[in-house]
């Protein structure tokens, strides 16, 4: 093949590319191309700005190969068909995806494709193991339980790294387009995006991944590998990642590739039930939620009264990323206490962080609701006592919630039990009423 298109999507990065790899190892010129699609830059402002940072990442990495990364903006179908066009290309590469948004690209493209003579290849790369790969023994497209799913997973073959390209040789003449200046993201504490921040990050993480199973609960610690952004966009294999966490011993390194394979799961559950962040998996799991505007924005704007939820919301606004136990926290709160709707709550979720994607949001979403793949769907979380245990001394709540910042040792977690006077001068709230139990959660 003399020329072949890589349309980028949710792989941002050089290495372990696949797509990126084989149009190298078998056309003479490669066209790196993004299309910045309008109807996906309304969602996020804070994702919207990642995904900038990460495109100007790339675009370096490919001119330091004598390449570079073409922008469009408009319909990605429409966009690529005319660069292949321009650029005498014969064929498209691009990595396969599982949402539904994504799957509908493929088929245009594909149909698009066919109309003009362009052969279209789907790779890996968004996932250690391809969602298709491994199927439950029984039947069934996809594993609907966790467990069975992640004995599968370990066991099947994973694919080889692909091999880094030393050069990207763009064809003369195309004109490789302006990518705009990262815009202003809503949350002031965000990371920056990109394949080269993503890989340092990391490096970083491996040194410290031993402790993993000690502190990936601690709320005040915060620390975690936060990478789920860069896996999100694809700054970072998430094979590579793997691999660099299956080569070494330990609780700390198992645990985490345990939490690899949760992100695979659900891409294979989506894979099978397109339909996740709309429509709950177990419908009989789903209630009459109830209606209640009030809540739901006391609630999006962490002032529920319930500080621990309040530190998940307010960590949210202020990052765009929350700490994974803070987020089941704060789902629970909505859905089990208030009996509110979970697709709400997907929704605000989505909007605010970076590494919201249609597979982890919207399946733990449902898994906290109960309505997903929990295989005990009527869990509680009492909001309280994970306070006291994953942030006893309420170093999380007093870095999110300033008001409370005088409010000595535990009783940060309840302040309604402080004396009358004691309240008045905080300026917090009392905890809003819930609709399931009250006193399950306001017990002492």
């Amino acid at each position: 093949m003399r020329t072949a298109v890589v349309l980028f999507t949710r792989d941002l990065r050089v290495r372990d590319n696949p797509a990126l790899a084989a149009a190298c190892a078998h056309a003479e010129r490669v066209v790196p191309l993004f299309v910045l699609d309008p109807a996906l830059q309304s969602g996020s402002a804070n994702r919207v700005r990642f995904l900038h940072q990460a495109l100007a990442d790339l675009r370096e990495s490919l001119r330091g190969k004598h390449g570079d990364l073409v922008v469009r903006t408009g319909d990605p179908v429409a966009e690529t068909v005319e660069v292949a066009r321009a650029a005498g290309a014969e064929g498209v590469a691009m990595a396969a995806d599982v949402s539904r948004y994504a799957r509908r690209r493929e088929r245009d493209l594909a149909a698009e494709c066919e109309r003009h003579r362009l052969s279209l290849r789907l790779f890996p790369g968004v996932t250690v193991v391809n969602p298709g790969d491994v199927r439950p023994g029984g039947g069934g497209d996809h594993y609907r339980v966790f467990s069975p799913y992640h004995r599968a997973w370990e066991a099947a073959k994973w694919r080889d790294e692909a091999a880094e390209p030393r050069t990207v040789p763009l064809p003369d003449g195309l004109d490789a387009g302006v990518l705009p200046d990262p815009p202003a993201g809503d949350s002031p504490g965000a990371v920056d995006g990109g394949e080269t921040e993503g890989r340092r990050r990391l490096a970083a993480w491996l040194r410290r991944i031993d402790s993993y199973v000690e502190v990936h609960d601690d709320l005040a610690a915060d620390d975690t590998s936060r990478l789920s952004p860069y896996l999100r966009f694809g700054c970072v294999s998430p094979l590579a990642v793997a691999n660099a966490v299956r080569g070494r011993t330990g609780p700390g390194p198992e645990a985490f590739l345990r939490q690899l394979c949760w992100r695979d799961f659900y891409y294979q559950v989506t894979n099978g039930f397109p339909e996740i962040s709309t429509r709950a998996y177990r419908r009989s799991g789903d209630p009459d939620w109830r209606a209640d505007p009030d809540a739901l924005r006391h609630w999006q704007d962490g002032r529920t009264g319930v500080p621990i939820v309040d530190a998940g919301m307010r960590q949210m606004r202020a990052e765009g990323w929350m700490h994974n136990r803070a987020r089941l926290i704060t789902a629970a709160f909505l859905t089990k206490h208030l009996g509110l709707d979970w697709r709400p709550g997907v929704a605000w979720f989505y909007r605010w962080l970076l590494d919201g994607d249609v597979p982890n949001n919207s399946g733990n979403w449902q898994w906290v609701a109960g309505t997903g793949n929990d295989t005990r769907p009527y869990r509680r979380f009492n909001p309280i006592r994970q306070a006291e245990r994953f942030d006893p001394d309420g170093v999380y709540v007093r870095r999110y919630v300033p008001e409370l910042v005088s409010v000595p040792g535990k009783a940060v977690h309840q302040p309604w039990r402080l004396p009358a006077a004691v309240r008045r001068g905080l300026d917090y709230p009392g905890p809003l009423e819930s609709h399931r139990d009250e006193a399950v959660w306001l017990r002492p």
